[in-house]
């Protein structure tokens, strides 16, 4: 294990929040538009899983998006999202607010983005992350990069890290006998 991954294991213990961008991190970015103006977003069912498990685990979790989609208030409501700020364009303003409303800092912040509006926040939170096909901008100054692509398991390979390194791995294996 190098430095800069013991730097985010000591880091992760302390997180307490789970702040994500959509379009591209929690959906593979594409947007579907029909005749109708009806638009259609994928998500990927075991990202959804991973934020019902921090939820029940005490985690906060919240949604900073650009984009303004009902489909985005949707998915929140069916896991039980904290926050949800959508047509964002100060991303860094947002965070602070939600952090905040919880009296939480940013050494309590993992968040993840995937495109040059989300790098002021991947550089104050203690854990800055961006997804396998963000864009440059966003991989250079992240402290940890997914090995999955937006929608397509990276937030579950968060949500699992921040459990994985905490205190509730134990009940997470018991609960699901792993």
């Amino acid at each position: 294990m190098d430095t800069t991954e013991k730097n985010i294991f000591n880091k992760i213990k302390k997180i307490k929040i789970f702040i994500t961008d959509v379009d591209g991190v929690l959906t593979d970015g594409r947007i579907v538009i029909d005749n109708n103006g009806m638009e259609y977003k994928f998500f990927n069912v075991k990202d959804g899983h991973g934020i019902k498990m921090l939820k029940r685990y005490g985690y906060k979790v919240a949604f900073v998006t650009g984009r303004e989609s009902e489909i985005v208030l949707h998915r929140a409501k069916e896991l039980e999202v904290d926050n949800v700020f959508q047509k964002v364009f100060n991303k860094l303003e947002v965070v602070e607010k939600i952090l905040a409303q919880y009296n939480f800092t940013f050494e309590e912040l993992l968040f993840c983005g995937d495109d040059v509006v989300d790098i002021p926040v991947i550089k104050r939170a203690a854990i800055g992350c961006t997804v396998s096909d963000a864009v440059e901008e966003c991989k250079n100054c992240a402290d940890y990069i997914t090995f999955n692509k937006g929608g397509k398991g990276a937030v579950r390979e968060l949500t699992d890290l921040i459990l994985k390194n905490s205190s509730h791995w134990k009940a997470v294996r018991e609960k699901y006998e792993i």
